[in-house]
Parts: C-alpha cells; sequence; structure tokens
C-alpha cells in the first residue's frame, strides 16, 4: 500500500509539474506575443494602462492646440504680417496637427471623448472670447505682437497641462508626447518673446 501511495504521488505530482510547465510556457508566449504586438502596431496605447491623467491630459490638450491652431490661421489671414511671425504660426499649425491626430486616436482607443473646452479657463492659457476678437480685429504690428503675446501665455498654459501629464501619467506614449510638448513649446516661447523684442 505504501509503495502504491508513493507511486500514485509520484504521477500526480509529475503530472501537475508538466501541467503547470505548460501553462506558465503558454501564458508567457502570449504575453510576449502581446507585447510584440503592442510595440509594432500604430494602435494608440490603451494597452499600456492609460489613467485618468492620461485622459485627462489628451481631452483638454486637444482643444487647447485647436485654439492655438485658430489663433495662427487669425493671424495668417491678415496682410503685411512680418514674415518671422508668419513662419512661426505656420510652425505652430505644422506642429500640432498632428498631435491632435494622434491623441484623438488615444481618445478613441480609450473610450473617451475630447473636452469642448468649455471647462478650460484663462489659467490654463487658453484665450477668452474677447481675446479672440481682440485678435481678429487687430491690424499690422499691433496684431502680430498681440498674436505672439496671446501664444506665449497660451504656450505656458500647454506647458503646465504637459507637466503634469509627465508627474501623474501612466501612459508611456501620453507622457513621451507630454515631454515633447514640453520641450518643443518651451523654445518657441523664448523665440517669441525674443522676436517681440524687435518688432
Amino acid at each position: 500500500m505504501d509503495n502504491r501511495t508513493a507511486a500514485t504521488a509520484a504521477i500526480t505530482l509529475t503530472a501537475l509539474l508538466l501541467l503547470a510547465g505548460c501553462t506558465g510556457g503558454t501564458t508567457s508566449h502570449e504575453g510576449m506575443s502581446g507585447m510584440d504586438h503592442g510595440s509594432e502596431s500604430s494602435a494608440p496605447p490603451a494597452a499600456s494602462g492609460a489613467t485618468d491623467a492620461d485622459v485627462m491630459f489628451a481631452s483638454m490638450m486637444i482643444p487647447h492646440h485647436a485654439q492655438a491652431i485658430e489663433m495662427s490661421d487669425t493671424l495668417l489671414a491678415k496682410d503685411g504680417i512680418d514674415e518671422r511671425v508668419a513662419a512661426l504660426a505656420q510652425e505652430i499649425k505644422a506642429a500640432q496637427q498632428p498631435e491632435i491626430d494622434k491623441m484623438q486616436g488615444w481618445l478613441d482607443a480609450w473610450g473617451a471623448e475630447a473636452s469642448d473646452g468649455h471647462a478650460m479657463h484663462h489659467g490654463d492659457g487658453m484665450m477668452s472670447a474677447d481675446d479672440m476678437a481682440m485678435l481678429e480685429n487687430a491690424t499690422g504690428s499691433e496684431a502680430e505682437k498681440l498674436f505672439l503675446s496671446q501664444m506665449i501665455t497660451h504656450h505656458r498654459g500647454a506647458v503646465d497641462m504637459a507637466q503634469a501629464e509627465i508627474e501623474d501619467g501612466s501612459d508611456t506614449a501620453a507622457v513621451s508626447l507630454a515631454r515633447s510638448i514640453v520641450e518643443a513649446q518651451m523654445a518657441e516661447i523664448a523665440e517669441m518673446e525674443q522676436l517681440r523684442g524687435k518688432l
């Protein structure tokens, strides 16, 4: 009986070990496949564990970027604008529209929506309706200086929002974009401040 019991126990243990090894191997393989798929895919990074901070960053930055593009379009529609200021406005448009598209893709994957901008305020660097009207009505040198002053404020708000994502966000792609925004917009702030002093 002792020998039979020992043999049964040994067989059972062997079977369990084989099963555990098989299961472990399968899990590991599936995990690696998932990682490979994520790294090769151009899909938004939902699988990387987006948090409320990540969603907030993307949903608020989209209307923020959209207003910067609107401000740039308003300036570019005017006659007699200094070519350096016009070039900067074009650069802002060229940089921010692709970022809007990228963040919108993330929100779609996360099942979230972009803010309509109403929850934002001047503390976020957003221009009010009156601010936008002032830019619309300004001409010549006045328009150039107003655009630069408004965009400096606007960019500082974006930098603050991006810094919050860097500190609180979890999604690696979103945090990476936030770092890029801080770097690019800080450089543009310096450029605009210098340019404003020359007009």
